[in-house]
């Protein structure tokens, strides 16, 4: 695995962590909305879907 793969994922990661963390942020200022830990796992997953059919995609 060459060094560009490796710092492709760690950005990789730190985007869905941040983009988790901004979400659970604004479902806790907004309580109504549902709970942050819920909305966190839910952004996750739903990033995790989109850089899976990006990669699917990438190695044809």
């Amino acid at each position: 695995m060459s060094t560009l793969v490796l710092l492709v994922a760690l950005l990789l990661v730190v985007v869905v962590l941040l983009f988790a963390g901004c979400v659970a942020y604004v479902v806790h200022r907004h309580p109504a909305w549902n709970r942050p830990i819920t909305a966190a796992f839910c952004a996750m997953s739903v990033m995790a879907t989109v850089i899976g059919v990006i990669v699917a995609v990438g190695s044809r």
